[in-house]
């Protein structure tokens, strides 16, 4: 079992550690420029001090899933997309170990319940076609494709927006 709750100034080095695991998988599906500029832009979101709500998944005092949570006009893409008018779901890591367990859904539907209490629309998130799992969760969950929200990093996948009407 786990508990949902906001991340604590002490959690950073252990959202940094699972969210470089979590995604590590990708490294080898993805070509390598691709993963080389999927890496940096985890790295530099890691290291950003931009307001977003950090929420994690707590096991037992045990770390097993994070995601970020930017406000509406919030720079989550820094230079590679335009602040959008609505929060945004960014980095929804779980750790390998702790997967199938419904980590990374009750991680979104707490960034929906957060969004909605914001008084916000829409949720929006940005994947590619490589987070195959995460996509098809997305979807599940009702949020749609909103091409007009993609941006295409310069040589890797094109970064396709979704959102989901609140």
């Amino acid at each position: 079992m786990f508990t949902i709750r906001d991340a604590r100034p002490d959690d950073r080095a252990a959202v940094r550690e699972l969210t470089l695991r979590a995604y590590a998988e990708f490294e080898a599906i993805m070509d390598p420029v691709s993963w080389t500029e999927l890496d940096g832009a985890i790295r530099g979101a890691l290291a950003s001090n931009a307001p977003a709500d950090c929420i994690v998944a707590d096991a037992g005092g045990t770390i097993v899933g994070s995601v970020m949570l930017y406000p509406a006009k919030a720079d989550a893409y820094g230079d590679l997309a335009r602040a959008v008018d609505c929060p945004e779901v960014r980095l929804v890591a779980v750790a390998p170990e702790a997967r199938g367990r419904g980590v990374a859904r009750a991680l979104m539907e707490e960034c929906i319940r957060r969004a909605r209490a914001w008084g916000a629309a829409a949720l929006g998130l940005h994947t590619s076609r490589s987070m195959r799992g995460a996509m098809a969760l997305y979807s599940g969950m009702g949020f749609r494709r909103t091409p007009d929200t993609d941006f295409q990093p310069p040589g890797a996948e094109l970064v396709e927006g979704y959102r989901l009407t609140l």
